[in-house]
């Protein structure tokens, strides 16, 4: 992975650096929320909800890592077959995976977007005590899936005209001899 320099490579970095610290802090909320739940139990007090909170901080954590992971190398890649390849054939090899991982995640953020609309529109609500909008949670995952099919194009954008993808290694991934 080169060094690249520019507002929009600026941008992009600072992106996907923020949703993984949105993650996160989504982390930090689910551990508050179960001290809170454990010293409402303690105290003899209830507090309605809080598996549910934890429930879409999960899902908000889950989604809004999902760019992060992809660019510092966390996501399972199976790289035996590339490795394997002259450099013609694996750059078409990316170019096809980047091609149809980017397809898939904007094809997924299309219907989530239309999902979480419906859901706004129709003031949809959690069946539990919480009564939670539901277009509030699904709207993490609609940003989270939106900040992924940016990484995604961007290494997509990177494979073609530099011929080389901007994910970086995991140490587990190095350690195995690859």
């Amino acid at each position: 992975m080169t060094e690249e320099t520019g507002p929009l490579r600026t941008l992009l970095d600072w992106l996907y650096k923020a949703s993984g610290v949105a993650a996160a802090l989504c982390l930090v909320a689910i551990l508050l929320l179960i001290v809170a739940q454990m010293i409402a139990r303690w105290t003899g007090e209830i507090f309605p909800g809080a598996p549910n909170y934890a429930g879409y901080f999960m899902a908000a954590a889950s989604f809004l890592a999902f760019a992060s992971a992809l660019n510092r190398g966390a996501h399972i890649r199976v790289s035996i077959l590339l490795n394997a390849v002259n450099p013609r054939i694996k750059w078409a090899l990316e170019v096809w995976c980047f091609g149809i991982a980017t397809t898939i995640i904007w094809y997924f953020v299309y219907y989530a977007y239309w999902f979480t609309f419906w859901s706004w529109k129709f003031n949809e609500v959690s069946q539990a005590q919480d009564a939670t909008p539901l277009w509030i949670p699904q709207s993490v995952m609609v940003l989270g899936g939106a900040i992924l099919g940016i990484a995604f194009l961007d290494n997509l954008v990177a494979v073609v005209f530099r011929g080389n993808h901007r994910i970086g290694r995991d140490l587990v991934d190095q350690s195995f001899g690859e």
